[in-house]
């Protein structure tokens, strides 16, 4: 086994690992290797040909294959060293990690701080345990979309779609412009779970069917799909008897949601969220285990690649100083505040602040509403009865990742606080 080191480790070539490795390069990293188990760097981003990715971080309107090019781009002139082609087996303390590939062979790498960017992952057929036969013809919506747009090879003809998430839609479009017919869209939910945007652009410019609270209950076919049947659903999302239709059709594409790929997290000894399904992070971005960080859809799903980018900046920032300082690194200044999902909100990103460490600059409070609400509302934390910090909001949806920030000011007014909690709630006007 070869034996490697490095200052700042990256795990993952996606838009968090690509932006994290560059930062901690500019951040005065001597050292900066990125592991990536695929050929091409880019993690998802190669195959999303379509527009909309760069307008927050580039100002420019770009698509998936561009964004990366412009991070691999710019990583490697900063000296960025890739070790493509090569899969993480293990981590281990210090940190470390043991990989193989079939450049490097079995290698360990040591390093003063790593940073963890594996993204994230799409649920299954076995996730949703959906009744029926188990035929070809049942794909991820992502999977469709590696093999349309790299492969070149189309799927199916005739296709239902469970579920609305972004890809979801944005494949309806893609399969629709290829000749295909998305015969329909069905959610189980009485809203769309992904962006307003894709569901104007690509499902109703098209005129493709889309059914609310609906959902396949059942999968037709012996070798090959030939028609799933679906059902209207009730408020506990059970299957309402005698709403059953049957629509004929040769593929089933899933776009039920996404899960952060923490696999490596957990043989690390991070503590996980179980509400995000990532690690609990403080405002560096800092895990559990010292000199670990995560950034990106590892940490919690995003909505829009330049908020994966601008997290995992943060993440290569605090890494390259952590590895600088090492041991002698000054640590936080006061207590670690937890931070509350409270009305309205699912889960907060971070989970906890040093809100003494905020002399330096404002952290971020990222989360995620539990139901949608179409009118004007107030994203607000509060410390017990005080109000630190809100902002008005014209609308709040769970598919868009609401923001708050929190300055040194801010955490002056919060005191000796135990707890802050994060809400949202009906504006007064």
């Amino acid at each position: 086994m070869r034996d490697l080191s490095c200052d700042v480790l990256v795990i993952g070539s996606g838009p968090a690992g690509l932006a994290a490795a560059y930062q901690a390069r500019r951040s005065g990293s001597g050292r900066v290797v990125l592991v990536e188990r695929n050929d091409e760097l880019g993690g998802i981003l190669p195959q999303c040909i379509h527009n909309g990715f760069g307008g927050r971080v580039f100002q420019t309107d770009l698509t998936g294959p561009e964004y990366a090019s412009r991070w691999i781009h710019q990583a490697h002139e900063v000296g960025v060293e890739f070790l493509s082609r090569t899969m993480v087996l293990s981590i281990e303390p210090g940190p470390s990690i043991v990989a193989t590939g079939s450049v490097c062979g079995l290698v360990r790498i040591e390093a003063k701080a790593l940073v963890l960017a594996m993204g994230c992952r799409e649920r299954t057929r076995g996730a949703l345990a959906i009744p029926g036969t188990r035929p070809a013809g049942v794909y991820t919506a992502g999977t469709a979309q590696r093999l349309v747009n790299i492969e070149g090879f189309m799927p199916g003809e005739r296709f239902v779609i469970l579920g609305s998430g972004d890809i979801g839609m944005i494949m309806a479009r893609r399969l629709t412009l290829e000749g295909a017919e998305v015969a329909v869209m069905v959610e189980i939910m009485p809203y769309i779970s992904g962006l307003r945007r894709n569901l104007v652009q690509c499902v109703r410019d098209y005129d493709i069917p889309l059914l609310l609270c609906t959902t396949v209950t059942g999968v037709i076919g012996r070798d090959r799909v030939e028609a799933v049947t679906i059902s209207q659903v009730d408020e506990r999302w059970q299957p309402v008897p005698g709403t059953q239709r049957e629509i004929p059709c040769d593929t089933l594409l899933l776009s039920v949601g996404l899960i952060p790929e923490n696999e490596l997290s957990r043989m690390a000894g991070v503590a996980l969220d179980p509400l995000t399904g990532g690690p609990y992070v403080d405002e560096r971005l800092a895990t559990s285990v010292p000199g670990i960080f995560a950034a990106g859809n590892v940490v919690h799903v995003y909505d829009l690649v330049d908020h994966v980018t601008e997290s995992a900046l943060q993440a290569g920032r605090y890494a390259a100083d952590y590895a600088r300082q090492g041991a002698q690194e000054k640590a936080p200044i006061g207590r670690l505040i937890p931070l509350r999902a409270g009305r309205n909100v699912q889960h907060v990103v971070p989970q906890a602040l040093h809100m003494e460490a905020l002399e330096d600059g404002e952290a971020t409070i990222e989360f995620r509403v539990r139901q949608p609400i179409e009118a004007s509302v107030r994203a607000q934390i509060t410390s017990g009865d005080q109000v630190l910090v809100s902002r008005r909001l014209r609308y709040a949806r769970p598919s868009e990742m609401v923001t708050l920030s929190l300055d040194l000011a801010h955490a002056q007014r919060a005191g000796r606080a135990e707890m802050l909690r994060v809400e949202v709630i009906p504006s007064v006007a």
